[in-house]
């Protein structure tokens, strides 16, 4: 008799979950992917979202009532996914000026990528097809300075060293410099230790990219 391993049964009950739930549609495991965008064109349009927003010239909020009723009670169709920190002071649709359904966040103090993370931003490419993944960090970051300073924190706080520390290695101390390094060092564990993502870069065109957001101006900058 064959022996089912327990990650397999896992996989096959999430794949089933997803059907039932009208996720999958015969073969086509991005039943729910839309956008025609390519990987570049979901950036551009991610960061003339923030120049609007810079511009005080937001467009998203009259739709959000009537997107939600129309096309959002039954499905998600993102044209991209968006890593950032937890922080309250990052929002994230706003500032790049997106309204309902436009983009997959996740969040999580100091913007990184653990397998849950990992996890969710696959679903994003593998299953909503977005076109365009961005790790963003920001300015005054709590997560990064206390990495940075390596010094004791209370609770289960510090588990986030683990994941924080091998991206800001070589900072010596300069946290906006650390907050960029962090960024640019998830994007690339996204690249890299992704066969889902990295499948989708090369096939797909998929864009990976980190930035920053400074929280005075309100801009975002895309590392180099």
């Amino acid at each position: 008799m064959c022996k089912v391993m327990a990650g397999d049964w896992t996989r096959r009950q999430f794949v089933a979950g997803l059907a039932a739930a009208g996720v999958l549609a015969g073969r086509d495991t991005r039943a729910l992917g839309q956008s025609v965008l390519t990987g570049e064109a979901a950036m551009r349009e991610l960061m003339e979202g923030n120049d609007r927003y810079m511009a005080g010239k937001i467009t998203s909020f009259p739709e959000d009532l009537k997107i939600l009723k129309e096309k959002t009670v039954l499905k998600q169709e993102p044209f991209a996914a968006v890593l950032s920190c937890a922080d309250s002071r990052v929002p994230v649709e706003i500032l790049f000026d997106q309204s309902i359904g436009h983009v997959f966040v996740t969040r999580v103090a100091g913007n990184m990528v653990t397998p849950e993370i990992m996890a969710s931003m696959e679903y994003a490419v593998a299953v909503l097809g977005v076109k365009a993944l961005l790790v963003l960090g920001h300015t005054n970051c709590g997560a990064i300075s206390a990495a940075v300073a390596g010094k004791e924190v209370p609770g289960l706080i510090s588990v986030f060293y683990q994941h924080l520390m091998p991206g800001i290695y070589g900072a010596k101390g300069d946290v906006p410099l650390a907050v960029k390094m962090n960024a640019a060092y998830q994007a690339r564990i996204l690249s890299a230790s992704s066969t889902v993502i990295a499948k989708a870069i090369k096939d797909d065109g998929v864009k990976v990219s980190s930035g920053t957001y400074d929280l005075g101006t309100g801009r975002v900058v895309l590392a180099d």
